[in-house]
């Protein structure tokens, strides 16, 4: 196989290393790409800037394909602003609370409104949060278990839906790894058949309700749990809240209505199943550029009737719908730079034969069953560092694409294994925006947040690299069982120990 040898790991070693030091995931992937391009110029500093910019930047945003994402993603990010903004999902978050009852209903709807605020990751924190919050401190349940809640609801949700900005992003580096190897499977098919790999979000999601349901709370989250039930105190004495108990009150005294959610979501997928049936969806393979051309007109119908509803119920004037509109597209610039980045630096990547050069170095050395899992504990690392899933996607999908391609290795595998990675620093990670944002949105302390998740991300991702494992020896096809076993096992033998210590503890207290 032709590659460059050790010269050809410098540009993505360059990228991780940089990701871990200066958390910013930009200057990380333009310096691996221009390191890259340094090496194939020989060393000439001003025809690699040259280069970069008219081989690759130039190349990449005008490619056809690319151009559909870049422009898609756009029309995502107003959506998505919009639909933030609007307070539909926090009124219709808010009926859902008048039904609730007792500890359990109260988590257990805490964590259906989370999965319903689908679209957007940092859209659930913002509006869960502050709508559930006066519900929690009611039934004594703490700001500590709202915030985990949320969390578990935001990203690990997000990552799996196909049509957002998450699924695109994704679809888009899959697709461009796929022209350069050949692969005729489109990015969406991949897409969808990787769901069942992407076990750390599955886990994280599906550990809510049984967790709320066993009354399991172990670790940091159990004495905050028994703090408040026994004390009331909403905080630690030594606690910081990250916002002050006010945004629910702003939410009761708004205009805005459930309509204001459900209508433009039906709008949008309406119009994307009544422009794609006719060219035979779902029993034919759609072109993709029929399919972003669908996508992107669902969105700006979708748009512009969730402006139209909020011109209606005066919740906006039509001028300030506009320009929430516009700003939510200019909020995208970041992703939209990130992916031409990605898509450069895995340009140069393949020219310089780095996925060749690692095949090399691992056929035969390591076993090739391990190879999900060790794609998984590596991602997750730079991730948890960097608090950065979609940086980490960026990285390693180039990466992890072609090893599965070369390697003869599950490609499902190897994307979920990335995917799942990326989630579980971007779920507990103490820099990552969603986990500061649910912090944010249940109104609890930063660092007690963190600290009382990370116990439940590290029991998830132990069993997520026992899945890997296991299914690449018997077959990946069932890791995703293997892995909810092992967490219903595993809750339910902790819940059998950590219910009975609490009853002795109760015990040896009252008397």
């Amino acid at each position: 196989m032709d590659h460059m040898g050790v010269l050809s790991l410098i540009p993505p070693i360059i990228a991780i290393v940089m990701a871990l030091c200066t958390r910013n995931v930009i200057i990380s992937l333009f310096l691996g790409l221009f390191s890259g391009i340094l090496i194939l110029s020989h060393f000439n500093p001003l025809n690699s800037v040259k280069t970069v910019i008219g081989d690759y930047f130039f190349v990449q945003i005008t490619d056809s394909y690319n151009a559909g994402i870049l422009v898609l993603l756009v029309f995502i990010g107003g959506f998505v602003a919009l639909l933030e903004k609007s307070g539909g999902a926090a009124a219709f978050a808010s009926k859902i609370a008048g039904v609730i009852k007792n500890r359990v209903q109260t988590q257990l709807a805490a964590w259906l409104g989370g999965i319903a605020i689908f679209f957007s990751e940092l859209g659930t924190p913002l509006i869960i949060g502050p709508v559930f919050e006066p519900i929690f401190d009611k039934a004594k349940v703490s700001r500590e278990k709202l915030a985990w809640i949320i969390d578990s609801t935001a990203s690990p949700v997000s990552v799996m839906i196909p049509f957002i900005g998450w699924g695109v992003y994704i679809i888009g580096l899959i697709n461009t790894e796929y022209d350069r190897l050949n692969i005729t499977e489109s990015g969406w098919d991949s897409f969808m058949h990787s769901i069942p790999f992407y076990i750390y979000p599955v886990l994280a999601v599906l550990i809510v309700p049984l967790i709320v349901i066993t009354k399991l709370d172990f670790g940091p989250m159990a004495k905050a749990e028994r703090r408040i039930k026994e004390t009331g105190q909403i905080y630690w004495p030594d606690s910081k809240p990250m916002r002050k108990s006010e945004a629910f009150n702003e939410i009761k005294e708004s205009s805005s209505k459930p309509i204001l959610v459900w209508f433009p979501i039906l709008i949008l997928i309406v119009t994307i199943v009544g422009l794609l049936i006719p060219l035979g969806f779902p029993f034919k393979k759609i072109d993709g550029n029929e399919f972003r051309i669908a996508l992107t007109t669902a969105y700006l119908f979708a748009g512009l009737s969730l402006i139209i509803l909020m011109t209606l119920y005066k919740v906006k004037k039509i001028a300030e719908a506009f320009d929430i509109y516009i700003s939510g597209m200019k909020r995208m610039m970041d992703i939209l730079i990130i992916l031409v980045l990605a898509w450069s630096l895995g340009a140069a990547l393949d020219k310089m034969g780095t996925a060749e050069y690692i095949v090399q170095l691992i056929d035969g050395n390591i076993p090739l069953f391990l190879i999900p899992a060790i794609i998984f504990v590596v991602g997750a690392c730079m991730s948890f560092a960097n608090g950065t899933s979609w940086g980490t996607f960026a990285i390693m999908l180039p990466l992890a694409i072609p090893l599965a391609y070369h390697l003869d290795v599950s490609m499902y595998a190897c994307i979920g294994a990335v995917i799942s990675g990326g989630i579980f620093g971007d779920h507990c990670s103490p820099i990552s925006d969603t986990t500061i944002l649910s912090s944010t949105g249940a109104g609890s302390d930063h660092k007690d947040h963190n600290k009382t998740q990370v116990p439940y991300a590290l029991f998830n991702a132990g069993i997520t690299v026992i899945a890997f494992v296991v299914g690449g020896l018997v077959g990946y096809e069932s890791a995703i069982f293997i892995a909810v076993i092992l967490m219903v096992i595993g809750v339910l033998l902790f819940a059998k120990f950590y219910n009975r210590r609490t009853r002795l503890y109760d015990e040896n207290h009252s008397a």
